[in-house]
């Protein structure tokens, strides 16, 4: 069956990929044969050789509610949804609620982008402080969620996590209900909805921070039970091609260092907030300052990068007003984003995707 009728199903599908994402779920309720076609394979490579794709930037962030002094005031404890900026235009929207939780979205959950799939990872249930371990998974194409299968184990908080981007989503460490560091590891498969579990890190990892690139997935500073709070300075990393870890990096980072901030753009470049700075991680294993952070980011930013650009949102004091700015990462010239009043609230993590 012709795609569109009378038109042959190359030039159908030259109109399908120009349809902007936001259209997705429209044109795919149309009949079978389109939501097919948007979700294959041959389509997003399609939209994307064409230059058509867009990175969607995608945050966990407060509702805000202000007032004329321009300060921020939370209820305790703060509500969380998912918001989308998108770079290209500079629109800021919200995803549809999480369904099953009520109260905003699981505070602490991690977020990663699988293709044209959102997922949910985690965190503490708002209304009792419970450990989640729900797995909650969002589709562009047909703007709707659905539930995944839970992360199996112990219940864990604070762990590492990281999509390659195409189909797996990797979690690592954290604690358990007692507080015990945990080196357990663990890859979701959102196509086949599945957990696989993955050998063990070489040592405990509490509050430490995952990213993935060049086909590993990098697990970076926290701290044993016995340390509690002292970060590590080190690091390792899982070799998807070889299923294995390899050696652990001692100084990775400095010692008491929280690592939250390290994020890998499209070219494999390590960055982080440091001392006011913008550094990159080089070749010889130093960091290097690229940029000083704004004034009005420096508290508590959330970086996600994306085709050469990095973007910040952070404030200037703690409870003020959160402001973003993307850092051109080939020239290190900041830009100021504009986001309106009701995306101004604290972002807890984000993630991109190419949609």
């Amino acid at each position: 069956m012709e795609m569109i009728p009378c038109l042959p199903d190359e030039i159908a599908r030259e109109c399908l990929i120009r349809v902007p994402y936001r259209g997705f779920s429209t044109v795919s309720a149309v009949c079978r044969g389109w939501k097919e076609e948007i979700e294959s394979l041959q389509f997003q490579q399609q939209r994307k050789a064409s230059g058509l794709t867009r990175p969607i930037v995608v945050l966990t962030q407060a509702h805000f509610t202000g007032n004329s002094g321009g300060a921020t005031k939370y209820s305790i404890p703060p509500s969380y949804r998912l918001t989308v900026y998108e770079p290209v235009t500079g629109i800021w929207a919200e995803l549809p609620p999480v369904p099953g939780f009520s109260d905003g979205l699981p505070l602490f959950c991690q977020v990663a982008g699988v293709g044209l799939k959102l997922v949910v990872v985690g965190g503490w249930n708002p209304e009792n402080w419970a450990v989640s371990k729900a797995v909650l998974v969002y589709d562009f194409v047909s703007a709707t969620w659905h539930r995944g299968a839970d992360m199996p184990g112990v219940p864990r908080s604070f762990f590492a996590c990281a999509s390659d981007s195409d189909r797996m989503v990797f979690v690592a460490g954290g604690h358990d209900d007692g507080k015990n560091a945990l080196r357990s590891a663990m890859v979701y498969d959102v196509a086949k909805d599945e957990w696989v579990p993955l050998p063990d890190m070489a040592q405990q990892r509490d509050e430490c921070k995952g990213i993935f690139h060049a086909g590993k997935f990098h697990v970076i500073g926290g701290y044993r039970t016995d340390m509690q709070g002292r970060f590590e300075k080190s690091a390792e990393a899982f070799d998807v091609s070889t299923w294995q870890w390899n050696q652990v990096q001692e100084d990775m980072l400095e010692a008491g260092t929280c690592p939250r901030t390290c994020v890998a753009d499209d070219v494999g470049k390590i960055y982080r907030c440091w001392n006011g700075q913008v550094a990159v991680l080089e070749e010889s294993g130093s960091w290097k300052a690229v940029a000083e952070l704004p004034s009005d980011v420096r508290v508590g930013p959330c970086l996600v990068t994306w085709q050469g650009k990095l973007l910040v949102i952070g404030s200037a004091t703690h409870g003020g007003f959160h402001m973003s700015y993307v850092l051109d990462l080939h020239c290190y010239k900041w830009t100021r984003v504009e986001a309106p009043e009701e995306y101004t609230g604290h972002a807890q993590a984000g993630c991109c995707l190419e949609i």
